[in-house]
């Protein structure tokens, strides 16, 4: 049994389970969502308010953290816990995803990733030794070994390609952190897409190299909702389960609730807080567009019932006026609705798992959402 990682409830009828990881800077009970704080911040949200939505970790990004203000200026300010002044757990990605998407000229070689600085151009190089010495500097809880993503719809030798690099990177970036002797936890990623072989070949591999915690990568990102559904079944049954998982970048809640059901136990996604800027509102009926016109006179919360600060304080007209404005509390009061959204809901589910109530959660969930529509 991994120390690091208990399961206290399961669901008889399924693969939900809940549990706790252990980390340096507190627990975190799982399912879990990590609201994006990519340059150590929520957008739009103090970290204290971020922590009173009920946050248990937030996810920063060691990418744009490595570019500004730098890991060694980081290190020096005390660690990223100090230099932000976010006390509980941190998770940190490895920036491969980043990487790709923000330098399309990218070239990955056998010791690592060339590519341009999406500020300025300049040419950098990266091994997974170098990404996980910047976590290191960084002082996350949770790290990432560097991987290789290739976008959905890829061709089978790109896929396999991605599959074989990345194990070679874990292997590297496991043995230089286990030489690193760190109280930190590093997790691999497991890649294939949603090609069956390739994906077992790649969880069988990395789950060989004995990292803490497993991430599910590559998906959510253009496949049906019938093939994400069995990589996660196909995964759950390969995965280790004293181990936690973490499916990346999933962000939509009936998908959440999914994955849920098929052993995961956290996410993370920029979706509660980006489409909060943008004005679009989450509730259990659907997503309020707060800037339609039949909101301008809409005296009730965004949804009944909500205990968020925005919903026990302001009307929908209110939010619309500030939203139609562009008020910057716009965003701060939208922003809070939403991560109470999310992170609410994920302790429902905790809640509904361990009175193994899950499934008729779930149903209830997923009944109330088709039936009513958009409020």
């Amino acid at each position: 049994m991994n120390a690091a990682f208990i399961v206290e409830a399961a669901d008889p009828s399924c693969s939900a389970r809940a549990g706790v990881i252990r980390t340096a800077h507190g627990d975190i009970q799982t399912p879990a969502f990590a609201p994006v704080a990519s340059q150590g911040a929520v957008k739009g949200l103090t970290h204290e308010q971020v922590s009173a939505l009920g946050a248990q970790l937030i996810l920063c990004n060691s990418y744009h953290l490595f570019l500004r203000p730098g890991a060694d200026a980081v290190r020096a300010l005390g660690g990223l816990h100090r230099f932000i002044a976010w006390p509980k757990p941190i998770l940190t990605d490895s920036g491969g995803y980043q990487i790709y998407s923000m330098s399309p000229l990218a070239k990955v070689k056998p010791d690592g990733v060339a590519f341009s600085s999406h500020l300025d151009g300049t040419k950098l190089f990266l091994t997974p030794e170098n990404v996980v010495d910047i976590q290191l500097q960084l002082g996350s809880d949770i790290m990432m070994a560097l991987d290789y993503f290739v976008p959905f719809g890829s061709g089978p030798s790109q896929s396999a390609a991605a599959v074989d690099v990345t194990t070679r990177w874990a292997r590297r970036a496991r043995t230089h952190f286990a030489a690193a002797g760190a109280a930190a936890q590093l997790w691999g990623i497991t890649q294939g897409g949603v090609d069956k072989d390739l994906r077992k070949r790649s969880t069988e591999e990395i789950i060989a190299l004995d990292f803490d915690g497993y991430a599910l990568g590559g998906l959510g990102i253009g496949e049906a909702k019938s093939q994400l559904h069995e990589i996660l079944e196909r995964s759950d049954r390969l995965l280790p389960r004293d181990r936690p998982r973490y499916l990346m970048g999933m962000g939509y809640v009936a998908d959440i609730l999914e994955a849920v059901a098929r052993g995961v136990d956290l996410f993370d996604c920029v979706l509660p807080t980006r489409n909060a800027r943008n004005g679009s509102l989450f509730t259990r009926r659907g997503v309020v567009v707060i800037k339609n016109r039949k909101y301008a006179d809409d005296p009730r919360p965004i949804e009944e019932g909500c205990g968020c600060y925005t919903c026990r304080t302001f009307s929908r007209a209110y939010l619309r006026h500030l939203f139609e404005r562009s008020e910057m509390t716009a965003a701060t009061l939208n922003t809070i609705h939403n991560l109470h959204f999310y992170l609410d809901f994920l302790g429902k589910i905790r809640q509904s798992i361990q009175s193994h109530s899950f499934q008729r959660f779930k149903l209830e969930f997923e009944e109330s959402t088709i039936k009513d529509g958009a409020p």
